[in-house]
């Protein structure tokens, strides 16, 4: 049983570092299949602050029942309803517990993509108009995924969500102003060789004001400037499908060959839109807590020495302005007992074998990060 304090420490954690609510702000908490108990701590957080809380609440087997035979008709006031509730919203939390990753395995593609494009103008608002922090929540098949026992889980779930993350913002702020420096970048490993130009596109630090757990520095590619193949050693679940050993082959930018374990899957998604097989993020992956992936990629794209290329939608800050209704982040992890591997930007080592070489950047390593 999670204990009281654990729940209200992370609740001031999302309403203080994360989203920094202000008098009369108002923030929506978005609930799917997580207990009372820690929205009920949100809702007090939140009104301690001076803040406006609403909540909604969701239950994953409701929504697949919702989508699995949808509608046009059926869901575009819905989708309207949600977009003019967000637009009252200056701050957006939600909580995501499902106990299971694949309830949405058996909708089909066509209602998934519908239920995408009707929903996008309202993840468009919330992620570009609010401040916001998405977090997963610890459950028993998390814990099995993550090959743990469930109370063991939830110790690692509150260390790495406590992390102290102040301590990574020297680290990031110097990597987010070398790759704002940064043309080419060449990434290299087992199966990987990828060349492509970030000029231009910028850079945003994430530690802990988006996602718990946190710890990545994003950029973007040139649209039309990735070349090269890449082998994803994580294993991904997108849209309720599960995928291993994906790889990617691209000209100008775009996906041209795609294979993996569910190689038809992963090509009917890459033909979701126009957008889908351009790459909208790149970014480097560093919270020294967590190591190995677990198919939720909130956590997976944070894995130290870790970095994840993102088919589809790209941000609004640091984009290169790729639209898409998908936004499916794969991740690669580059410490030896990966396979290892290497980053250069302009020709420079910035990263071999999961570690950051140039020295302003040895503090996102885990030695200093975990340091007493």
């Amino acid at each position: 049983m999670l204990t009281d304090k654990r729940l209200a420490d992370l609740a001031r954690l999302l309403t203080g570092f994360s989203t920094a609510l202000k008098p009369n702000e108002r923030v929506l908490i978005d609930a799917f299949d997580v207990p009372d108990a820690i929205v009920v701590e949100l809702i007090r957080a939140a009104r301690a602050r001076g803040a406006l809380p609403a909540v909604a609440i969701h239950r994953a087997r409701v929504t697949r029942e919702l989508n699995l035979h949808a509608t046009e008709p059926q869901l575009a006031p819905l989708a309207a309803g949600e977009l003019a509730r967000m637009r009252h919203m200056d701050a957006y939390i939600a909580l995501r517990g499902s106990d299971n990753i694949f309830e949405n395995s058996d909708i089909p593609a066509e209602k998934t993509r519908l239920v995408s494009r009707l929903m996008k103008p309202v993840l468009d608002h919330r992620v570009n108009k609010t401040k916001w922090c998405v977090l997963r929540w610890p459950t028993p098949a998390m814990a099995q995924l993550a090959g743990m026992s469930t109370e063991a889980f939830e110790d690692f779930y509150f260390r790495v969500c406590t992390l102290d993350y102040a301590r990574m913002a020297p680290g990031m702020r110097a990597l987010r102003e070398l790759m704002e420096r940064t043309d080419s970048v060449r990434v290299t490993g087992n199966g990987t060789d990828l060349r492509f130009s970030i000029k231009g596109i910028g850079a945003q630090a994430c530690g802990g004001q988006y996602n718990i757990p946190d710890g990545e520095v994003y950029s973007c590619p040139v649209r039309d400037s990735v070349e090269g193949h890449v082998q994803f050693n994580a294993p991904t679940v997108y849209l309720g499908t599960s995928f291993d050993n994906i790889r990617l082959a691209f000209k100008k930018g775009r996906v041209v060959e795609a294979t993996g374990s569910n190689t038809k899957r992963l090509n009917e998604i890459l033909d979701s839109d126009a957008g889908a097989r351009f790459i909208g993020e790149f970014a480097l992956g560093f919270n020294p807590h967590i190591l190995e992936p677990m198919r939720d990629i909130l956590f997976d794209e944070k894995i130290a020495g870790s970095f994840h290329f993102t088919p589809g939608q790209a941000y609004e800050q640091a984009g290169n302005g790729n639209k898409s209704q998908i936004h499916w982040d794969m991740v690669c992890i580059q410490r030896p007992e990966y396979g290892g591997g290497e980053i250069r930007f302009d020709g420079k080592l910035i990263r071999k074998d999961g570690l950051f070489v140039p020295k302003p950047l040895q503090k996102l390593n885990p030695d200093y990060l975990l340091a007493k």
